[in-house]
């Protein structure tokens, strides 16, 4: 097992926020990242935590992400409200878009957030938990980069495409989920091929078409959609919501348009509201969350079922105490990054994944 450090949450926040700044990113582009990275940490979704340093920095160094760029805010409808990132990354273009998004639902009963030009390789339960927190029913979709085959292909076309979904409850934290389209997010696979660990069967194929459990081998061909074409649908309809509809691009065209080959997908989000209290005659928030109690009551009768982000609430209190474990690599990549280094460093670590894909992007193409 690779040495590991380990570091307090105050500590994974602070090295973060001071990597990002030696980088070049402003303030507040570097606040609303580190807080991103920090929450995937707390929770312990390690694919998107301090792994992903490297993505932000890499997309910096390449040119392609803005490190100062200031999201602006426009109306559409009285519903709709757009953020144009201007090539910056999401966090803080989601931060720009949050209150406005939550006020027009109240006033609109439903409404929708459209974010464009952003960069983004961060998870999307923050975006909708934060909407849940406010008493609002929330959905988030995105799509990325091609990795993914359709269902019976053997060539990428889809992003991961993931989508989030957030339903608020009374004296219990947000129930929330945040799944890919595929069978496994990108970000797994990496881990597993930094870690020298096969992946399960029916998460991708070689660049032949066959199965392949060998992470590199997987990284070269495309990863597979969950449930066979129902993961694929779903893969489509994402496509469809974060790209044509908010007028942006398709996963297809972000992979055209990183030609540093960064992985990291500059393009559209939709993330919808909507306010339970308006969707009923005489709305009673109560009576609402108290029917959807009973539903969650019954599914857990059953012994080993569990409600989304049951696993990610129980981590969040775990490591409040006890902090993380970040491999020792990465906490040397980390040093080098606060210290304004990182390019060297980048190819040994996080980088072996990005050159994989640059060069299975080459060999494609």
């Amino acid at each position: 097992m690779e040495d590991t450090i380990r570091m307090s949450l105050a500590e994974v926040r602070a090295t973060a926020l001071a990597a990002l700044a030696a980088q070049g990113f402003s303030p507040a582009h570097a606040e609303a990242i580190a807080n991103t990275v920090t929450m995937a940490e707390r929770d312990e979704c390690r694919h998107h935590g301090l792994f992903r340093m490297a993505f932000y920095v890499n997309a910096l160094r390449a040119g392609q992400a803005s490190p100062d760029a200031v999201p602006t805010l426009s109306d559409l409808a009285p519903g709709v409200v757009k953020v144009d990132a201007h090539g910056g990354f999401s966090p803080l273009a989601l931060e720009v878009g949050h209150q406005p998004l939550a006020e027009r639902a109240r006033s609109q009963g439903i409404a929708a957030l459209a974010v464009n030009n952003a960069l983004n390789v961060a998870a999307l339960w923050p975006e909708v938990e934060r909407l849940a927190e406010e008493g609002l029913v929330a959905f988030a979709y995105v799509s990325a980069i091609p990795y993914v085959a359709p269902a019976g292909g053997i060539k990428p076309l889809f992003g991961t495409n993931p989508m989030a979904f957030a339903w608020p409850r009374a004296n219990h934290p947000p129930l929330v989920f945040d799944q890919a389209s595929s069978a496994s997010a990108r970000g797994e696979i990496q881990i597993r091929l930094r870690d020298g660990k096969a992946l399960p069967e029916g998460w991708a194929i070689g660049p032949d078409g066959q199965p392949t459990t060998d992470p590199k081998v997987a990284l070269a061909g495309a990863q597979l959609p969950f449930g066979g074409h129902k993961g694929s649908c779903i893969a489509l309809m994402v496509e469809l919501l974060a790209g044509p509809l908010v007028g942006d691009v398709l996963s297809y065209e972000a992979g055209e348009r990183d030609k540093a080959n960064t992985g990291a997908p500059c393009g559209g989000e939709l993330v919808i509201a909507i306010d339970p209290l308006r969707c009923m005659a005489g709305g009673n928030r109560e009576a609402q969350l108290a029917h959807g109690e009973k539903l969650f009551e019954r599914l857990l009768e059953q012994e080993g079922a569990r409600l989304p982000s049951d696993r990610r609430y129980e981590a969040r209190k775990r490591t409040a105490v006890e902090g993380v474990l970040v491999p020792r690599s990465l906490h040397e990549t980390l040093q080098d990054f606060c210290a304004g280094k990182g390019a060297a460093k980048l190819a040994a670590y996080e980088g072996d994944m990005l050159l994989h894909e640059q060069q299975s992007k080459s060999a494609k193409a």
